[in-house]
């Protein structure tokens, strides 16, 4: 597939590195003229003279990993010249930059992605797939933590500026572990936020705790949190009669991997299934594939434009709090 990409920092590197062997990467381009130039001459594809010739070019999917306050309106411009699009989370800003960018994408007939890559670890697939096929009974409650702790001068880069990331560790991390939880468990809606800083010196939240529960009232008590100091990751399911726990993302995040717990009628201590990853993080080549059958096959999207809404939704009911 023609693809070119806007954004050449972490994650846009991430989604080339991602889709190079695989796809035909047209252009790169970032108003960070370096960044372009030096991923350009790491994976060997032309870097664009403007954004227009991005959006003028042939490219059928456009991918959009920027900062924050760029994604909707750089999201709606390659809808409006024709582009299928992946658009990092959480995709904007605010609630009313992702319907914006819902309403372009239905004027003109083309599909948005959006980066919940989370969805697409090698863990998450085989707990969903287990979540379907075996009798879990229903579904209780989630919990899961999700943290790092940034670096020195973390204060000082752009996703701890409200007036680029419109937001804090809600919006970073936060935004992953609702969609997470969601696609588990169904539209969420808010019992209980609480946004703390408790250690950066800046104007958003360093972390976030929240409690969110779905139409038949079963709970997700979510923390994410810039103040984990060791990365870690932690997500567990509990249904009447199986727990899933994915604990680790690879990386800094430790190896990944899945436990299904699964009770015994008589109540002894549950039998055990581990399932260990790979520490490569597979994600980005996996999202990618599932999207480029969205747009050849019309296979649905995971992760798409509606998921960003209810994500946003609730971010933004916390940010009016």
């Amino acid at each position: 597939m023609k693809v070119s990409i806007i954004g050449c920092g972490l994650i846009g590197k991430k989604r080339a590195l991602a889709i190079k062997d695989t796809d035909d990467i047209l252009f790169l381009y970032d108003i960070d003229k370096k960044a372009a130039k030096k991923l350009s001459q790491e994976i060997k594809v032309k870097v664009a003279n403007s954004i227009d010739e991005v959006f003028n070019s042939d490219s059928e999917v456009i991918i959009i990993a920027t900062t924050h306050n760029k994604l909707a309106e750089i999201s709606i411009n390659a809808l409006k010249n024709g582009k299928n699009i992946l658009v990092e989370k959480p995709g904007g800003c605010n609630l009313e930059e992702i319907k914006d960018i819902k309403k372009a994408s239905v004027e003109v007939n083309k599909l948005v992605k959006i980066g919940f890559n989370h969805r697409f670890h090698p863990a998450f697939q085989k707990a969903k797939e287990l979540a379907l096929g075996l009798n879990t009974g229903k579904l209780m409650f989630i919990k899961a933590s999700y943290g790092h702790g940034g670096r020195l001068n973390y204060e000082k880069e752009w996703r701890m500026n409200k007036s680029i990331s419109g937001g804090g560790e809600l919006l970073d991390q936060g935004s992953h572990l609702m969609d997470l939880a969601a696609w588990f468990m169904g539209e969420l809606k808010l019992e209980y936020a609480n946004l703390p800083t408790y250690f950066w010196d800046t104007d958003v939240e360093d972390n976030c705790f929240l409690a969110l529960s779905n139409d038949t009232n079963k709970l997700a008590w979510l923390n994410a949190s810039w103040t984990e100091w060791k990365n870690s990751f932690l997500f567990e399911i509990y249904y009447e009669k199986i727990k899933l726990k994915i604990d680790g993302l690879g990386g800094s995040y430790g190896k990944e991997s899945l436990s299904c717990y699964t009770m015994s009628p008589s109540m002894e201590p549950p039998a055990i299934e581990t399932w260990d990853f790979e520490s490569t993080d597979i994600s980005w080549e996996d999202e990618f594939k599932s999207f480029k059958e969205s747009i050849q096959y019309g296979k649905p999207i995971c992760g798409n434009i509606n998921d960003a809404l209810n994500a946003m939704k609730l971010i933004d009911t916390i940010y009016k709090k």
